[in-house]
């Protein structure tokens, strides 16, 4: 059902794991993969409900809840941890989603 094409993209958006610090342009980059993990783990659900529905429900939503806190943060030192909770969250979800799609080849 053309899994690769997909993996292909998720694999893409593991250069996340070198953002270890905080700015704009990082956040930025974090935000863009966010999106495209989001649209990818949509159609990967759409193609194959009973595999990919809980990660749509579930690590997509850690990964929305990483992005909210680490807008709302206070501090800088705040936002810094909440950054690395989020890009770690988003890494364990691109993951997951990668190891699901070699399942299906």
């Amino acid at each position: 059902m053309g899994y690769a094409k997909e993996r292909g993209k998720l694999e893409k958006l593991m250069k996340i794991v070198g953002l270890n610090v905080y700015n704009e342009k990082n956040l930025a980059i974090m935000v863009d993969s966010h999106e495209k993990y989001s649209h990818t783990i949509r159609i990967l659900k759409n193609k194959e409900p009973e595999a990919f529905t809980v990660m749509y429900t579930n690590d997509l939503q850690e990964v929305k809840d990483g992005r909210k806190a680490v807008k709302e943060s206070e501090t800088d030192e705040i936002r810094q941890s909440n950054f690395i909770i989020y890009r770690d969250v988003l890494l364990r979800a691109l993951e997951k989603a990668i190891k699901a799609t070699q399942e299906f080849v």
